[in-house]
């Protein structure tokens, strides 16, 4: 299979632009010392015509919770010190009085909704989330779909096979990509007690052994929060992280996504020495593909607004008022 640009774009015009776009976005760009800029005639040849999966679930309290961890809490802050004039110490943030909101969180753990599992969680002399390289930001997307499977036996584990018969219709998984274990589990999200009570789908130690081992990838991810079934003993993410592999948990969205040739973006929160991380995952699929939304459609300049004021719910979260 070929990863090269014209994978990710879909059919090309022979000026290297998509089928359907104005050529004129597709001029070489080059800056005032006739320096080429490919990077930038990668954005506005193929991503600015891309569609945008997020694959990350908004999180608030009430959600689902990996066993043995309490609740977060989320409030307004309230001022430290006293400002003269603006606001005594004590004193919440509100729109109200100051015409300004800051939210506050109370995070009992690390490991909250949507991940990015470093080795450090199990492995004392692994890598923490600050210690992740910036090269994790942009790879391509495998998806594995076994959903068939889970929903005859919710308990099922992705096998070399699953990856296997992925290859025979795809092609081999390339190396430094991510591997999405697609299970449709993240639709139990607003169901927390049956999201995180067994059975749920996993992969298996062997499949993820090939993963690494044979096909060399950077990092697989999974719509559960653990990586398997076998709690207490952690099998799956015990070899993971005690050999310096990261993983992805409680991916979203995975249904919307190319099984092949799109892309993945990665970001998290960067927490010195933490052993989890806060993350985001956004896929970028070709332009031709029928989810997701288009630079064009949410510019992020200027962003949306609401049509109705913030207000704090009894769970601390600013939401549209109804």
């Amino acid at each position: 299979m070929a990863w090269a640009l014209m994978v990710a774009t879909g059919a090309a015009s022979g000026t290297g632009a998509p089928a359907g776009v104005d050529t004129a976005a597709a001029v070489k760009a080059e800056d005032r010392g006739g320096n080429g800029m490919p990077l930038w005639d990668f954005y506005h040849s193929v991503l600015a015509h891309a569609k945008y999966i997020d694959l990350t679930h908004a999180i608030a309290p009430g959600g689902p919770l990996g066993e043995g961890f309490a609740d977060f809490k989320v409030v307004a802050a309230r001022a430290g010190v006293t400002i003269p004039g603006v606001i005594h110490s004590g004193e919440p943030f509100t729109y109200d009085k100051l015409g300004v909101a800051i939210t506050a969180y109370d995070l009992p753990m690390d490991h909250i909704g949507t991940q990015f599992g470093p080795p450090a969680h199990e492995n004392e002399h692994g890598a923490t989330i600050s210690d992740i390289p910036p090269t994790v930001a942009l790879r391509p997307l495998v998806v594995i779909n076994v959903a068939a499977k889970v929903a005859a036996d919710p308990g099922y584990q992705a096998t070399v096979a699953d990856i296997k018969e992925w290859e025979r219709r795809h092609g081999r998984v390339p190396a430094g990509s991510v591997v999405m274990i697609r299970s449709d589990w993240s639709k139990k999200w607003n169901d927390p007690k049956r999201f995180t009570a067994p059975p749920f789908p996993g992969v298996t130690l062997a499949a993820l052994e090939f993963l690494h081992l044979e096909r060399h990838i950077l990092m697989h991810g999974h719509e559960p929060l653990d990586t398997d079934n076998t709690a207490p003993q952690f099998i799956g993410e015990k070899w993971l992280l005690q050999h310096n592999f990261a993983q992805a948990e409680g991916v979203a969205n995975l249904d919307r996504v190319p099984e092949s040739g799109a892309l993945i973006a990665i970001g998290f929160a960067k927490f010195e020495g933490g052993t989890g991380g806060l993350a985001r995952y956004i896929a970028i699929a070709p332009s031709s593909w029928p989810f997701g939304t288009t630079i064009d459609q949410q510019s992020g300049a200027p962003l949306p607004t609401h049509d109705r004021p913030l207000r704090r719910g009894a769970d601390g979260v600013l939401r549209e008022t109804p």
